[in-house]
């Protein structure tokens, strides 16, 4: 058994979609499924339900959960031990990530590290809200934050902004157009996650196209964006937005991915932190968020 297949299927058990779960670990999800399965096979049973419509615990599942979480609990005390045995307290930083950071990413650890090589990135990948909540306990550093998220007792230092694309089905004739404008897409059903899920994101584009002089019309909600995008590849009319640094690094022959004619569409991305817990080591991170950034997207 690997700690690897068992923080998989921790994952997947919270979101009991393989899709979503690919999501926040920043993997494909033909690996997430085959780890499990691989897990699945070590323990001799079935852990999960899996149909065309649901993915589900199954009774096996549901009692390994606890002692999954158990085991990943107990690393995170064996690491912490080392480390403070051998004195690296404070060289490790772990930060929060958010699903399309896209090459943002690489560049400001790559531009983090140029400044203060001697400390060591952990990047934990986990819904936005429970990054949050995770930064105010003081079991992360700091978390990226996308549209402006308030919470109390923390900070939100600004990066940058993240453009957002439309995407369309390759087979619309928007696809051959270099950029599209929020009006032609007034008449193609929007799909969108569920406000309670991303609000900065839903409200941004439903506001744009009221801005624009349309109410969107409402597609299927979308839950993992590995699935939308497929639903829109098989050229049904319909549209969608994603991040402009996530769709560089999404390879699809399917859909095309737009960007937006005019001023666009961009939402303010930063780093929260405690409010007391500011350090010089946090204010090379937020330079080096800035410094990943394009020119005109970053926020100072």
């Amino acid at each position: 058994m690997e700690l690897r297949q068992v923080r998989y299927f921790v994952v997947v058990a919270e979101e009991l979609h393989f899709g979503r779960a690919a999501e926040r670990l920043h993997i494909v999800q033909s690996a997430v499924s085959q780890q499990v399965r691989r897990l699945e096979r070590e323990l001799g049973t079935e852990l999960f339900d899996r149909s065309p419509r649901h993915v589900r615990l199954t009774a096996a599942g549901a009692r390994f959960l606890p002692a999954a979480r158990e085991l990943l609990a107990a690393e995170e005390r064996a690491r912490a031990c080392i480390t403070e045995f051998t004195g690296r307290a404070g060289r490790t930083l772990r930060l929060g990530t958010s699903a399309g950071l896209g090459a943002h990413l690489d560049r400001l650890l790559d531009a983090f590290a140029a400044t203060a090589p001697d400390v060591t990135v952990e990047l934990v990948s986990v819904p936005a809200r429970q990054r949050t909540e995770m930064v105010a306990a003081g079991e992360l550093d700091a978390a990226f934050v996308r549209g402006g998220m308030q919470t109390p007792g923390l900070e939100v230092l600004p990066v940058w902004h993240d453009p957002l694309v439309a995407v369309v089905p390759a087979a619309h004739p928007l696809a051959a157009s270099p950029d599209v404008a929020l009006a032609q897409l007034a008449d193609l059903p929007l799909r969108l996650p569920p406000r309670r899920d991303i609000p900065a994101l839903v409200d941004l584009v439903v506001t744009a196209c009221h801005d624009a002089g349309f109410e969107p019309v409402p597609g299927p909600p979308s839950r993992a964006l590995q699935d939308t995008l497929a639903a829109i590849g098989t050229g049904k009319p319909m549209w969608t937005v994603a991040y402009a640094a996530h769709a560089d690094q999404l390879r699809t022959t399917r859909v095309a991915f737009l960007p937006f004619s005019g001023p666009g569409l961009r939402l303010p991305t930063g780093l929260a932190v405690r409010s007391e817990a500011v350090s010089p080591t946090l204010s090379l991170l937020v330079e080096a968020c800035r410094a990943a950034a394009p020119g005109d997207d970053r926020l100072s």
